[in-house]
């Protein structure tokens, strides 16, 4: 898929400008470290009922990954294999919870076409995602791109913020620390689920 979008010499150039960008300004070191507490939240899941990362952390480790959303066919590979992922996440004691920006009835539409039965959580103007430091302004290159793609993000976030989280994925242990975390400014760099697995703290 990479491949193909990069043969556009305009998505290339967008997705070549966000990698710069992101880099020269040092992202990563601003996201949120393993051995770090990971921000308390309350977020409305994709059925409208409010659901608290306390409460999963009270059953044991959690494993939260953020999505762009239902259209990145990136996204929608990583969801497939997590929802493939889940007997054996489960099976170490751990839940999943996915954070997407997207609102109103999109996260459970995006549940309902991977028939996901882990919580799907809208992550309402980027407040965890800006707290653990995951989220970035979309340069207008790639904006214009978005635009021209028939995306509006204003309509599908709820706000005309045109951020996005980049690919990450933390592995939270009972006592709301960080055990383990995947992340990566390359939207078509994933954590693979065998590793989530393995890296999950048996408790």
């Amino acid at each position: 898929m990479l491949a193909s979008r990069r043969q556009s010499l305009e998505w290339d150039a967008a997705y070549q400008e966000i990698l710069l960008r992101l880099d020269r300004e040092g992202f990563l070191s601003g996201i949120i470290s393993v051995g770090a507490a990971f921000p308390d939240f309350v977020l409305p899941n994709a059925e409208g009922r409010l659901v608290a990362l306390a409460d999963h952390l009270t059953l044991g480790p959690v494993v939260l990954s953020f999505f762009r959303g239902e259209w990145c066919p990136f996204c929608k590979l990583t969801l497939t294999a997590l929802t493939e992922a889940l007997p054996r996440i489960e099976a170490v004691g751990a839940s999943l919870l996915a954070l997407t920006p997207e609102t109103g009835g999109l996260p459970l539409s995006m549940k309902k076409r991977h028939g996901a039965s882990f919580e799907v959580l809208a992550d309402v103007d980027f407040g965890v995602g800006l707290t653990a430091g995951v989220v970035f302004k979309i340069p207008k290159l790639y904006r214009s791109r978005l635009i021209s793609s028939g995306l509006d993000f204003p309509q599908r976030h709820g706000n005309a913020a045109w951020c996005l989280p980049v690919p990450a994925t933390f592995i939270i242990a009972p006592d709301g620390r960080i055990a383990w975390r995947f992340v990566d400014v390359d939207f078509s760099h994933r954590a693979e689920p065998d590793d989530i697995v393995a890296a999950i703290p048996r408790v």
